[in-house]
């Protein structure tokens, strides 16, 4: 579904702060999409409301008609991967549920991720959302001007697979701008000291997405939704960087998202040189 180009495009500081801007909207829908899951909801009904939102931001949605994609968010559940159609199928209590989402605001794309824990969930589903989003932190912070891209996916494998759990080889992380994927491509697995030097003005999407049994995945009738080969959960988060100073920089946010689940964290601070005025 991913068509990059030939080579990066660093972006200005006037880019990235329309990025920042493009991925908060995004933010603001998870938070809105936080609100509201909980067992017996719908995807169809996140979907609608996410579209309805991300219009009232003056933005538009990122996916929806972008390589065919019929719909705004894309929900993945339990062994879904990434790229779930919404369904009018109730989501229950014990899911994990992956959404993702984007939007396109003064004609640059924010691109953004959260699994959510439904009502009780398992020990080892508990674990699995844990480590996934300790893989991403571990990427984010690898990603600077002293490392080169695979440092990144280097970072997010070996926390991974010390924790009992294996990465998907098929799906990357990449570049974002003026189109949704952009170079590089940014592996969730590698070798340190190798791929192309980070560079300030660089930004990405990181998106570790790790699954709970084997790192294999195939694609469903529908063409679209991505699931573990062995029908064990998989989860999936995703933040945009951009290279600032020589340092990675947040663009979006789970604020929202904790505020809405009564989180409080201090995750980002490390990377966040300017304070969000939210």
């Amino acid at each position: 579904m991913a068509i990059f180009g030939d080579s990066i495009k660093y972006k200005t500081a006037e880019e990235i702060s329309i990025m920042r801007e493009a991925a908060l909207i995004v933010s603001r829908t998870l938070g809105e999409v936080a609100k509201h899951m909980k067992p017996g909801i719908t995807p169809a009904f996140l979907d609608q409301m996410a579209e309805d939102f991300i219009r009232s931001q003056h933005a538009i949605p990122g996916f929806k008609g972008l390589y065919g994609c019929p719909s705004t968010l894309l929900i993945s559940v339990n062994e879904e991967v990434v790229h779930g159609l919404p369904t009018q199928r109730p989501i229950q209590a014990g899911d994990i549920v992956s959404v993702d989402c984007g939007s396109v605001y003064k004609g640059y794309y924010g691109d953004h991720a959260y699994t959510f824990e439904v009502g009780e969930v398992s020990d080892e589903k508990r674990k699995l959302c844990k480590v996934t989003k300790e893989c991403l932190y571990l990427g984010i912070e690898a990603c600077n001007t002293s490392n080169r891209i695979e440092d990144i996916g280097y970072a997010i494998q070996q926390h991974a697979e010390k924790n009992g759990f294996s990465v998907v080889r098929d799906l990357v992380g990449h570049g974002l701008g003026t189109k949704l994927h952009e170079e590089p491509q940014v592996p969730n697995y590698g070798r340190q000291g190798r791929g192309k030097r980070i560079q300030n003005g660089l930004t990405i999407a990181i998106e570790p997405m790790i699954n709970m049994g084997t790192y294999k995945v195939k694609t469903l009738d529908d063409q679209w939704t991505i699931v573990t080969e062995d029908g064990l959960p998989s989860a999936h988060f995703e933040h945009d960087v951009a290279l600032v100073d020589g340092k990675p920089e947040l663009l979006s946010t789970f604020k929202y998202i904790y505020d809405a689940l009564g989180i409080v964290s201090n995750e980002e601070d490390e990377f966040r040189q300017n304070p969000l005025h939210i």
